[in-house]
């Protein structure tokens, strides 16, 4: 029989890994194994959370209920539901963001902390969200660069570099396998070359596309920039989709290794 603090545990892991989905299956195989526990219920609606989606928010409000009728001090519930009603539409959900003051109130008296962090999240405003998307687009371009110099390195050392003795739990290195597997072999050669240099490539397409679109307005050829003269980002867009595309199926082969590893040794 699996303990409650192994299956706190595996969702832990399966969160930090980015495996929502398998959260919500440890934290429901746990329910399913153990009866109600409002540790379990706050990892279900976590993983539900995340996903930041209107039918997962719907499960994941379901899931915090259900962990505040077990323990209304629960303050990881208190908290992860406050959060979630108070990024609630007021208009779409009167009930959900009604609700904000009560668990605020609560929540204050608890861990005023908590309710502050809670606050500044879901109270964001637009362009604290640019930011976090400009953020995110700077740390993408870097894994790209970092995907591409790595890959570099194994096909010096050879096509068996990444696989050999690797840690299929770890997924840095199950990332750098799947990217040696995809983009290896001389028909390759050119999306390799802009993924290491990908700062560079980009910032010489954007001159290219400005001067492109000055001639084309100069020579009467267009009235105002036109999406022709963009075309010279086309092929570092492609390439950046291409190395997203790798670590996206490379994540989910990660978690999905981890997940089976972590019921193998239970």
């Amino acid at each position: 029989m699996t303990t409650i603090d192994e299956y706190q545990q595996r969702c832990e892991q399966m969160f930090v890994a980015g495996g929502n989905g398998a959260v919500r299956r440890a934290a429901q195989a746990g329910l399913d194994e153990l009866g109600p526990s409002p540790d379990l219920y706050c990892w279900l609606a976590l993983g539900h959370a995340a996903e930041d989606d209107d039918e997962h928010d719907d499960y994941a409000e379901e899931a915090f209920r259900a962990g505040l009728a077990l323990d209304g001090d629960h303050l990881g519930l208190l908290a992860g539901y406050a959060e979630l009603c108070l990024r609630a539409d007021s208009f779409e959900y009167p009930g959900r963001a009604a609700r904000a003051v009560t668990l605020a109130k609560h929540l204050k008296q608890l861990a005023p902390h908590r309710l502050a962090a809670a606050e500044r999240w879901a109270q964001r405003g637009y362009w604290d969200d640019l930011r976090m998307r400009a953020a995110a687009a700077a740390v993408a371009g870097r894994d790209t660069e970092a995907q591409a110099r790595a890959l570099a390195v194994d096909l010096r050392h050879g096509d068996e570099a990444a696989t050999r003795e690797m840690n299929v739990e770890d997924r840095d290195a199950v990332v750098r396998a799947a990217t040696l597997k995809a983009l290896s072999g001389p028909w390759n050669a050119p999306v390799r070359f802009l993924g290491r240099h990908r700062t560079t490539v980009w910032a010489l397409s954007g001159i290219l596309c400005f001067l492109t679109n000055t001639v084309l307005r100069q020579t009467g050829v267009v009235d105002s920039f036109s999406a022709w003269g963009f075309l010279w980002a086309l092929p570092v867009f492609i390439v950046d989709r291409r190395f997203a595309a790798i670590r996206r199926q490379a994540q989910a082969q990660h978690i999905a290794t981890l997940e089976t590893a972590l019921d193998a040794r239970s």
